[in-house]
């Protein structure tokens, strides 16, 4: 596993936005997982909000990449609404897993995961709300968000060449994957997938119907 640097995230940032894919979203028709196993917790931990595990009929699973327009789209026009709806009063466990489709969101998830526990979703949402501004000059970009998080440059830059960190969100990736995820956002509920952008709608009729 390649550590990172500002150098390889500054290099990297010209290709950001042409590397997220958004397919068509995908209905019902498309093929189950098998559920048990991919609620399976990767060996960094899962990150997640909502009802405990077990405790709801409804689990979703959201594979996203830090860097692409689409999730940053999901998390604008949707994610307030299902949070307050369905997240915040634990009717639903939601669960983000990382799919970096480059090294700036590579290192974007590498920030969130060092920095403390509770911190990592108010650090996505910056990340998803301010991408057309960081991603434009990633290496600086993250360094001013990883600094707003209590990050030093010496705790960033040690941060980016944690060979472990890095193959632990890989690993995430690469499970996601095994489970047919080919772009960002791949979501699934109760492991049926629906790929590409998805309306709020559309989800709210997905977790009615099995809740």
């Amino acid at each position: 596993m390649k550590t990172l640097s500002r150098r390889s995230i500054l290099l990297a940032g010209a290709a950001v936005a042409g590397l997220a894919v958004a397919p068509a979203l995908a209905q019902e028709a498309a093929k189950p997982v098998d559920v048990a196993e991919l609620l399976k917790p990767p060996a960094l931990g899962d990150m997640a909000l909502g009802a405990d595990e077990g405790a709801t009929k409804v689990t979703i699973v959201e594979y996203a990449s830090a860097t692409c327009p689409h999730c940053a789209a999901f998390h604008k026009d949707v994610w307030p609404k299902l949070k307050a709806d369905y997240i915040d009063n634990k009717k639903i466990r939601f669960v983000f897993r990382e799919f970096p489709l480059n090294d700036p969101a590579l290192a974007a998830f590498m920030i969130a995961r060092a920095a403390p526990k509770e911190s990592y979703f108010p650090l996505l949402d910056v990340f998803f709300d301010t991408l057309q501004t960081w991603a434009q000059d990633p290496a600086n970009g993250l360094l001013n968000i990883a600094k707003q998080a209590g990050f030093t440059q010496e705790k960033f830059d040690a941060t980016l060449r944690d060979e472990k960190l890095a193959k632990g969100i890989m690993e995430i990736r690469d499970g996601g994957v095994k489970f047919g995820v080919k772009g960002t956002p791949t979501f699934f509920i109760n492991g049926v997938p629906f790929e590409g952008e998805i309306t709020y709608d559309n989800m709210k009729a997905e977790i009615d119907k099995q809740l």
